[in-house]
């Protein structure tokens, strides 16, 4: 007889599909032949740390955190499915939709309808704190690329990323620090002399985690 929602069985599948997020790389990373690309689940964690120092006492923290949580947890079924993939952002939804709702039905009615909706919320754009966390996702993803380009060290080497999130900023907090990061990161640039020509893999067309 098949587990219901909710049984130990069927937590174990829940856990067991959601943990696929650990080996899931985030595609963009891949596709620009960036050595050892984090994990959607690594992904997650750090914007779900960064959500919690929220200072701004109009957005629920818990919940921007729940946010981050959830955002990406349908690629742990569909993988991370970038714009170079030639997907459209309509059949992108579709999959993910049909993805979470695989996935929440293993669970109780309470807690699958939590999950799901605040998924809903944040791909809908639909409260402060999913717009708040989706800034969260922007400025996470170039906080990545700078930590690539210094690991590398090829300082400059991702400003496509760098590119896609402008004037996709708007809160006070999050421009703060993007503003840091880029003053940090041109500092780097501006001191390293680079002689030689780019590469065929530096000059390569803009391929992004996500749709920004």
């Amino acid at each position: 007889m098949a587990a219901g929602p909710g049984s130990a069985r069927s937590l174990i599948q829940f856990i067991r599909t959601l943990g696929e997020l650990k080996r899931v790389p985030r595609t963009g990373w891949v596709y620009r032949n960036v050595g050892k690309p984090e994990s959607v689940s690594d992904h997650m964690y750090r914007m779900a740390v960064i959500a919690f120092l929220v200072k701004d006492e109009k957005i629920n923290k818990d919940r921007c955190v729940r946010l981050a949580l959830v955002h990406d947890m349908a690629e742990c079924i569909v993988g991370d499915i970038a714009p170079a993939d030639n997907i459209s952002k309509e059949e992108k939804h579709r999959r993910e939709k049909e993805a979470m709702e695989h996935l929440t039905g293993l669970l109780n009615e309470d807690v699958e309808k939590e999950i799901f909706d605040l998924w809903e919320e944040y791909e809908n754009q639909s409260s402060f704190e999913a717009k708040y966390v989706k800034e969260l996702d922007r400025f996470e993803m170039i906080m990545q690329a700078f930590e690539y380009e210094e690991l590398e060290p090829k300082p400059g080497r991702l400003q496509d990323f760098f590119d896609s999130t402008k004037g996709k900023f708007h809160h006070p907090e999050i421009l703060q620090l993007v503003t840091a990061l880029n003053t940090e990161r041109n500092s780097r640039i501006m001191g390293t002399c680079i002689s030689a020509p780019p590469t065929a893999q530096e000059s390569e067309p803009n391929i992004l985690p996500h749709n920004t």
